[in-house]
């Protein structure tokens, strides 16, 4: 999204002030121009958290006049960690995306600076839409990883009866940043739910090792499990950047690089594909403690929630993979990945 410097009317300030006061009066939200710029600046300071100077500079309004904005979200309750009002520009992305890959529904989140990281307004964004549509009985796969963490602040928690959180990837032993079982195990209590872990290294060091866990440790009836998910929760990792430890250390950059010569564009729980979606050729895929895709496509509820220049080519080839019913990521993204497409 470009840094307009200047978005006053002819009217000047008044129409920003004046339209938001007269839709407020009325009881109706609008979907004016006033209340659009409401929206992006509330978005600005309580997501992104820019300071209130800076949203006047990119707006092209008075520091006076983000105040009265800011307040007046407050007011019409849009201030709810995320923010509920909506941008026209967005909602134009979203219903693309739906269109182009067959999404029950697509979430954009707005990104004022295009070279901002994306990962906190996705993350808000996904807290929010996991926050409405979590219920009791449910049973939800999770992956893992610094946008799914990032999402744990943002999502309301509430108690919910017979609610089972399944971790969809091994990965414990050594202590680690981001660690699918903690993931697993947070979002869990969240809600108040059950939760499920693969206690296993995410890759161990041969398939005969792999397949006495599974079947003489007891990692059968969890992996059974995911044959019968309401929803499942993923993110993709990108494989262009040579990143040392690779994937959390999990990985060496030898193994990244011989992947990469494949054709891998990124991965789902450890499960390398090319830009047509396709695993490639590689051991790995017999060495990852994880549930495979085909398990994954099975759960009514497909979320996928990632985004940044650097996860492009795998977002692309995650949608044949994963057939997502729920995509959720960052404008610039969105605009990217349909020019691409």
């Amino acid at each position: 999204m470009s840094k307009a410097k200047s978005m006053r009317t002819a009217t000047g300030e008044s129409d920003a002030d004046g339209g938001s006061s007269e839709a407020l009066r009325n009881g109706a939200p609008g979907n004016s121009r006033s209340d659009r710029l409401r929206t992006r600046a509330a978005w600005m300071y309580f997501v992104e958290q820019m300071t209130q100077n800076e949203i006047a500079d990119v707006l092209g309004v008075g520091r006076v006049s983000v105040v009265r904005m800011l307040a007046e979200a407050r007011a019409r309750n849009e201030v709810k960690i995320s923010i509920e009002g909506e941008l026209a520009e967005i909602t134009g992305l979203e219903r693309q995306l739906e269109r182009r890959f067959s999404l029950d529904r697509a979430i954009v989140a707005p990104l004022t600076d295009p070279a901002a990281d994306p990962i906190p307004v996705i993350a808000a964004a996904t807290g929010h839409y996991l926050s409405d549509v979590m219920s009791s009985g449910m049973s939800v796969g999770v992956g893992w990883g610094r946008t799914l963490s990032a999402t744990l602040p943002y999502i309301r928690p509430k108690p919910l009866v017979d609610f089972k959180v399944i971790s969809l990837l091994g990965g414990v032993g050594i202590a680690r940043r981001f660690n699918p079982p903690e993931f697993a195990w947070r979002y869990a209590q969240l809600f108040q739910g059950d939760g499920y872990l693969i206690p296993a290294p995410a890759v161990v060091d041969s398939p005969a090792t792999k397949k006495s866990l599974i079947e003489r440790c007891g990692l059968s009836e969890i992996f059974s499990m995911a044959d019968t998910l309401d929803a499942v929760l993923v993110s993709v990792g990108g494989i262009a950047s040579a990143t040392i430890p690779y994937r959390g250390g999990y990985l060496s950059e030898k193994e990244r690089e011989a992947l990469s010569a494949k054709g891998a564009v990124g991965d789902v729980l450890f499960h390398f594909y090319d830009r047509r979606g396709q695993l490639v050729d590689h051991p790995i895929n017999d060495l990852v403690m994880s549930v495979d895709v085909d398990r994954l496509r099975r759960a009514r509820m497909r979320i996928l929630t990632s985004g940044g220049p650097e996860k492009i080519e795998a977002l692309l080839g995650a949608m044949p993979l994963v057939e997502p019913t729920v995509f959720i990521t960052d404008e610039e993204s969105a605009k990217e990945i349909l020019r691409l497409t």
